[in-house]
This record gives structure tokens, sequence and C-alpha cells, in this order.
């Protein structure tokens, strides 16, 4: 177990979040997944496809494997089991946990992206997206999933600067299409729903490289969304925190980012000896406007999800590294505090 004490600092005011880091049983496949689609149904924690490279790493030419495999783990000292199958392979999409299960959005795979929005384990669809989308971010505030960002294809050069709202609640309801975000189009940002409002956090935007692919432009700005007032701009982050586990837990008014890309090295070489992505938490006091570097995660872990589960958040597998996917499934016990 790995404990941490975090102590951040706003005025005279003192907050402590105290994580209990701890493993639990690791996915079944050694390999581990990124992209993968996770959340809470019928109690259970579950984690549906993803990618990995199966023969080689990425720079040795490897090629990159979708999933439609579903687990399911049912207690947090359990044992994961295999409990059935998605439509198709696909990953890189948005999951969202809700009151009625697990809903799937969009995705992918190495051809197409996808539209299609379903609850897991039902046989009953939900309304299509606009439009494919794969590589987005998500989150839910009042029982209504919000959608930001992403690409249409998968070599898309130029992310969408879209903003897509499906209300939960109403019978028969489709996609919204909102303002979108003042800022850039990108791809994995990180989200948040609190207080009455969505956040949008970092991401990636896109260019044509010289090559023809994408290339990443790094973004650090943050944005709020009410329906009421439309988007604010919030301070810039400390750092980038492309690909930071989604959506950002909420620990007494502060939003925690896990970790993250903050693109230092993108090039790194020789790629086969990545030092692995930022582990500092990012944290963002919700009454002071303010961000604090608030002490370390024990994992380096990106393109994979945040989910709450049991009193506890729920961090499973993601990419350790570039082209390197990891089993690995990390669970924090939060203890907030205020004097």
């Amino acid at each position: 177990m790995c404990r941490m004490l975090l102590c951040l600092i706003a005025g005279s005011t003192v907050f402590a979040v105290d994580l209990h880091w701890s493993q639990m049983p690791p996915i079944p496949d050694f390999r581990g997944f990124a992209g993968s689609f996770a959340g809470i149904s019928g109690g259970s924690l579950i984690l549906a496809g993803g990618t990995h490279f199966i023969d080689k790493m990425p720079w040795e030419g490897g090629t990159k494997l979708w999933y439609d495999t579903v687990h399911e783990l049912k207690a947090p000292g359990g044992e994961w089991k295999v409990i059935g199958k998605l439509p198709k392979p696909n990953g890189y999409g948005v999951s969202i946990t809700t009151r009625d299960g697990l809903v799937i959005i969009g995705g992918g795979n190495a051809t197409e992206n996808f539209r299609e929005v379903f609850w897991l384990g039902k046989d009953a669809n939900l309304p299509p997206l606009p439009k494919p989308c794969a590589f987005m971010a998500g989150c839910m505030l009042n029982d209504v999933i919000y959608i930001a960002g992403g690409i249409e294809t998968p070599t898309a050069t130029n992310a969408m600067n879209t903003f897509w709202s499906l209300d939960l609640k109403k019978a028969g309801a489709s996609w919204q299409e909102l303002p979108p975000c003042p800022g850039r189009a990108r791809i994995l940002p990180c989200m948040a729903a609190v207080g009455g409002a969505v956040h949008l956090f970092s991401g990636a935007s896109l260019r044509p490289g010289k090559d023809g692919k994408a290339e990443r432009e790094w973004l650090s700005d943050a944005w709020r969304f009410k329906s009421t007032t439309g988007w604010e701009r919030l301070p810039d982050m400390p750092r980038v925190a492309v690909a930071a586990p989604n959506p950002a837990p909420v620990s007494d008014d502060n939003i925690l980012i896990f970790g993250g890309d903050d693109g230092t090295n993108a090039n790194f070489e020789p790629k086969s000896k990545h030092p692995g992505f930022p582990r500092d938490i990012l944290a963002f006091d919700l009454k002071t406007q303010s961000w604090s570097k608030a002490g370390e995660v024990p994992f380096s872990l990106v393109t994979t999800n945040a989910v709450p589960w049991k009193d506890r958040i729920v961090i499973p597998g993601g990419e350790a590294r570039p082209g390197v996917r990891s089993p690995q499934v990390w669970s924090a016990l939060l203890d907030s505090k205020r004097p």
C-alpha cells in the first residue's frame, strides 16, 4: 500500500486529502490495455475493449490490436472474469456510469470511428452521436452526458471543435450540439462535472505534419461551462495533462487530475527507454479558482479512466509509456478533511 498526505494551501484554508493507494487484482492479460471503457454496472467494476501491441512495439513496426472483451470484477479483492463482448472491437471512446448502468459512447478501431451509443449488457441503444468520434472526453452532470472534442476518423489531422449533450431524463431525447469551447479544438482532454458546471482541461490540438500525419500541439488551458452562462476561461494549468484519467475525481471542492502526458518526452529516444508520464497531481480549488501541485500518484498511466467504486477511485490499466500498456489496477480511498 502507498499512502500519501496531500496539503493544498489556499489563503488561510488548508485542504488535506489522505490518499491510501493500493493495487487491486490486475487485469487478466499481462499486456494490459489502453483506451478501454470502464465503469460500474450492477455494482461491479467493468473493463471493456481497448488496445495493445501483441507482437512488437510501435517503433519496431508492431501492429495495434483492438479488443471487444468485457471483464467484470465483483469485489475489490475478487477475481476478474470475462462476461461477454462488445458489439465489435472498440477503444478510445467514452464510458459513463449512470444510475441505470454503464453507457458506451463512440470510440473506434484502426479503420473507422463510431457513432454508436448503448447501454452495456442491455438490449437497448441510445441515440447515435452526431458524427463518428474517438479520443474525446466526457462527463455527466444532473443526468446529462456531455462530450467534448475528439477526431472523426482515425487518420484525421484536425481535432473536432464539438460539444454535445444528451439528457437521459428525457425520453426520446437526441444529442444536442452546444456552443463549442472557445479554445482550440482538441483530443484527449480531461473533464469533470461539479458545482453545476462542466469543466474542460488540457488536451492536444492537431495539425498536419510534413509527412501528412497529425502532429500534436500541447494545451494547458482550462474552461468551465454552465448552461445559463456559457463558457468561461479559468486560470491555465501548471502544466499540460493530456489523456489524464477521466472523468477527473472531485474531493472536497477540489478537482484532482492524476498525471497525464505533458509532452516533455514526446520525442524521447531511445523509445524503449521512455521514462513514462508525469506522476504529480494537479488540484483545482473550485472556491479560490487556483491550481496547486499536490503530491504524486504511484503509477504512470494515461488513456484510462477514473472510476468511483465502493468509496474509492479506481484507475484500471492504461498506457504506462508510449506503446506499453499496464495490467495494473490502482485504487485510492479518499479521506478529505477541512480543519
